[in-house]
């Protein structure tokens, strides 16, 4: 697996994002830990959106502060997955969405990014003041839940998310 690096996205990878927004939509990928990316076509308002989330003075209703990151390869600066933390929880995250949801580029899977992309983002979770983390993953997503249990994941419960017509399973992550 090459060198990557966890940031938070900037104008700069505008058009990697678009990209990557592109190749979510034609595989018919969740986004998840993307925040409203799946229906901002506009990378500009993204970007200003996930600024505003930051603070909580500025965060939209119903969403959470949290803080957007990109991770991204080293040798040719590409995205390969997106990661988002939630420092809190609403009544929706605490029951379904966790502290962290995460998205790996559909040709970029199997290779080992979204495991180092956890540990990197459970460095900044640690760093904020969590010592406990709870990630989900939908029931029968066996790459999520492996990278979910080689972070330290205990299965707590699985649940049914009904907006999503899904199952989820909770896992805690103690950091």
């Amino acid at each position: 697996m090459d060198k990557c690096t966890l940031i938070k996205p900037d104008i700069s990878f505008e058009n990697d994002i678009q990209a990557f927004r592109k190749e979510m939509l034609e595989a018919n990928s969740s986004m998840d830990g993307t925040g409203p990316l799946i229906r901002m076509d506009n990378i500009k308002e993204w970007l200003k959106f996930n600024q505003s989330c930051e603070n909580q003075e500025t965060v939209p209703e119903n969403w959470v502060t949290c803080e957007q990151y990109i991770y991204v390869r080293e040798a040719d600066d590409k995205i390969v997955g997106m990661i988002q933390f939630r420092h809190y929880f609403n009544e929706f995250l605490e029951k379904y969405g966790g502290h962290i949801g995460y998205s790996v580029r559909p040709n970029e899977r199997r290779k080992g990014y979204a495991k180092q992309m956890l540990v990197e983002c459970l460095k900044v979770c640690k760093a904020y003041g969590l010592e406990d983390v709870l990630v989900t993953c939908i029931q029968g997503n066996e790459g999520s839940k492996r990278t979910i249990l080689a972070n330290g994941g205990v299965y707590e419960s699985t649940v049914y998310c009904e907006p999503d017509d899904v199952n989820l399973e909770r896992y805690w992550i103690h950091i």
